[in-house]
């Protein structure tokens, strides 16, 4: 059916499709939700967190010039959970939730500024709409 030298291009042509289309089918499992939050900002400095402060409370380690962010856990029950990508409003790129706050925290996301203290002050505080990405409802998804 096929020669020996259009055999291999054959099978990257598939590959390719196959490949392309499992990618946009596993795009198509996820939606993005946009809610208002108060956002701060954090550094890696054990008097912001703990006495080990490079590592978060979900146990992974911070690199400053990392995109992340803590959020407070109320939200964790709103689907920004351990990884969720997060896109912030007024701040270029994805981040990804890393760690979670103090239980007195309500509505509320701390993004990650290494030790850069300087940035996280004029960063501040201030009201802003976040958007994560959820996976839809297998029972919701069309077939």
């Amino acid at each position: 059916m096929y020669s020996s030298t259009t055999y291999p291009y054959f099978l990257l042509v598939l590959l390719c499709l196959t490949l392309f289309n499992c990618k946009e089918e596993a795009q198509n499992n996820y939606e993005w939700k946009t809610i208002k939050v108060t956002a701060t900002a954090y550094n890696s400095l054990a008097y912001q967190t703990s006495s080990n402060p490079h590592i978060t409370a979900f146990g992974d380690s911070l690199k400053p010039g990392l995109k992340y962010i803590a959020v407070s856990r109320n939200l964790l029950k709103e689907g920004l959970t351990h990884n969720t990508l997060v896109q912030i409003e007024g701040l270029e790129g994805t981040y990804l939730v890393k760690d979670k706050m103090n239980k007195r925290w309500w509505n509320r996301i701390d993004v990650y500024m290494g030790t850069d203290v300087k940035a996280a002050k004029e960063w501040g505080r201030r009201k802003i709409n976040i958007s994560y990405r959820v996976e839809i409802e297998k029972d919701t998804l069309k077939d």
